[in-house]
């Protein structure tokens, strides 16, 4: 009876990390805002020990910090952030490219790249929110015909990362990004064979969407003054 007791209350502690997780990295819970351990429970309908499990957790992966005598604090999203992720991406991604030539079928990607442009519903949240799985699914398929499966878990990383960076700037905005030609032609040369020009289009596809991110993320932080507030707007290095 004791191990189902300390299963069910680990069953809920999961449950409570996935939706406060959900909420953090889609920006319903503003990045800088700081919550009290009541509000957690209140807004999640979870308990006192779920809630600190649930947090300690979150903690532990960097979105939320304990504030002593305030409560936690959900973690801020600066450009600096925004300029270390896309920095690893250009890093990551075009050598996926190169390296999945030959070895992944055109009509996965078509499939996956037709995804991205569905349109759920005139609610642009939950349009973004698609389109953020839709494009992880795209870029992660390539990664996973590398073979390589620490680059798989890296980029992975990296591209749970983006879901807050592209939710505070498309979401915010109520836009959803244009980069559809960029997949488009990705296919083509991957399918083609050829890897000088798969490796090129990922580059610039990684380059051109770290440019709409920050006029977006700069945008929402100029349209919300509280957002502004709570985040470290810093300039970011230019990656040459």
């Amino acid at each position: 009876m004791a191990s189902l007791t300390v299963m069910d209350s680990s069953l809920k502690a999961g449950r409570a990390y996935e939706a406060i997780h959900r909420e953090i990295v889609s920006c319903r819970l503003f990045p800088g805002a700081i919550m009290s351990e009541p509000d957690f429970m209140d807004r999640f309908e979870i308990g006192k020990a779920t809630c600190r499990i649930a947090l300690q957790r979150l903690i532990h992966d960097g979105l939320v910090t304990s504030i002593p005598r305030q409560g936690y604090r959900i973690a801020p999203v600066t450009l600096k952030d925004i300029d270390e992720v896309f920095q690893l991406r250009l890093a990551i991604e075009p050598f996926a490219a190169r390296a999945a030539v030959g070895r992944i079928k055109r009509s996965q990607l078509e499939r996956l790249e037709r995804a991205c442009r569905i349109e759920t519903s005139s609610d642009v949240g939950n349009q973004i929110d698609f389109f953020l799985e839709a494009n992880r699914s795209f870029h992660m398929a390539i990664a996973v015909a590398t073979g390589n499966e620490r680059l798989c878990r890296t980029l992975g990383n990296l591209l749970d990362e983006m879901t807050r960076l592209v939710a505070l700037g498309f979401g915010v905005q109520g836009v959803r990004p244009n980069i559809e030609s960029d997949h488009i032609q990705i296919i083509e040369y991957l399918d083609a064979g050829d890897a000088d020009g798969a490796e090129r289009i990922a580059r610039q596809h990684v380059e051109v969407f770290r440019e709409m991110t920050i006029q977006k993320v700069l945008a929402s932080l100029r349209d919300t003054p509280e957002l502004a507030l709570r985040n470290l707007a810093t300039k970011p290095k230019r990656v040459s």
